[in-house]
């Protein structure tokens, strides 16, 4: 496929540091948040994703959770994606994923996944004391949000490119940028220090 200015701006962060996670695994520039509501159908987006790409699968109930795990972990493996699957490490081990995404309440159980399997572990976050505790739990990366305003949290104050690179220089771990990210915001966040970029909306409509 052809690259979007996006993915080329992703790939541009996470080239300028060192993508690395504490176990050595790749960190992807990019990450595409499954959504419900937004994103009815992520196996289509996740074929549309550069290769190297991460896809998170959040939000969806049983049955469904199980039948689209399957499915992205096959387009993964074919496409050379990085999948992760939300809280469910079982799910996780069932399929084959890279790894593990959890919300930051359950950021203290970032050890605890890991000793499950050479993973990956991503961690949500929302604030610098959040941050820290997803580096002290040993997560590999966290999720800051939101930089932007977006649709996913329209209440939530936004962060700014300013406020987001403060905290990322403070983190004490690596950081991708979640929320409102687009190709014309993006290029504020180039000097932040971010690894990479995470979305929803930005990344289904066109990668």
């Amino acid at each position: 496929m052809v690259e979007t200015t996006l993915a080329r701006l992703a790939r541009q962060l996470n080239s300028r540091h060192a993508a690395r996670a504490a176990n050595g695994r790749f960190l992807p520039p990019l990450l595409l948040m499954t959504d419900p509501a937004r994103l009815p159908d992520p196996c289509r987006a996740a074929e549309l994703l550069p290769a190297g790409s991460g896809v998170i699968l959040r939000a969806y109930d049983p049955p469904e959770l199980e039948r689209l795990a399957h499915r992205l972990a096959a387009i993964a493996r074919r496409r050379r994606l990085v999948l992760l699957i939300a809280i469910d490490a079982a799910l996780a081990a069932e399929v084959g994923a890279a790894g593990v995404h959890l919300p930051e309440a359950l950021a203290g159980q970032a050890a605890s996944v890991r000793r499950r399997g050479d993973w990956l572990v991503t961690v949500a976050a929302h604030s610098l004391p959040a941050l820290r505790r997803a580096a002290r739990a040993g997560a590999d990366a966290a999720l800051l949000s939101p930089v932007f305003q977006t649709a996913s949290h329209p209440d939530r104050p936004p962060l700014g490119p300013h406020q987001f690179a403060a905290l990322v220089r403070r983190a004490g771990l690596p950081v991708y940028a979640l929320g409102g990210v687009t190709e014309v915001k993006a290029p504020l966040l180039l000097a932040s220090g971010a690894i990479g970029i995470a979305g929803i909306g930005a990344l289904s409509a066109r990668v």
